[in-house]
């Protein structure tokens, strides 16, 4: 069979064949989607964890503002990084 071409007699084998793709890549779908969810639960706990400890260790409420002030910068310059490349010159 020549590229390009198709024979309409194994339309029905390739119909067959597309919906067992489909269906493999719909199962990848859910399973990442469901892994991402539970990371982002995890990070969300670990995250409760890391500013139920830092008073504990004597980082005070101005370093705790330091420090999400610095993570939101932080995610904030990696999330314009590519509209505004000089960000970091300024």
């Amino acid at each position: 069979m020549e590229p390009g071409k198709f024979d309409p007699r194994h339309s029905g084998e390739l119909l067959k064949h597309m919906d067992k793709k489909n269906e493999v890549l719909m199962e990848a779908y859910r399973s990442m989607l469901h892994e991402l969810q539970k990371l982002q639960v995890e990070e969300e706990m670990l995250m409760r964890k890391l500013y139920e400890v830092m008073p504990i260790h004597g980082l005070s409420k101005k370093n705790e503002d330091n420090f999400n002030t610095s993570h939101n910068s932080a995610g904030a310059e990696q999330s314009n990084n590519e509209v505004d490349t000089d960000h970091e010159e300024q």
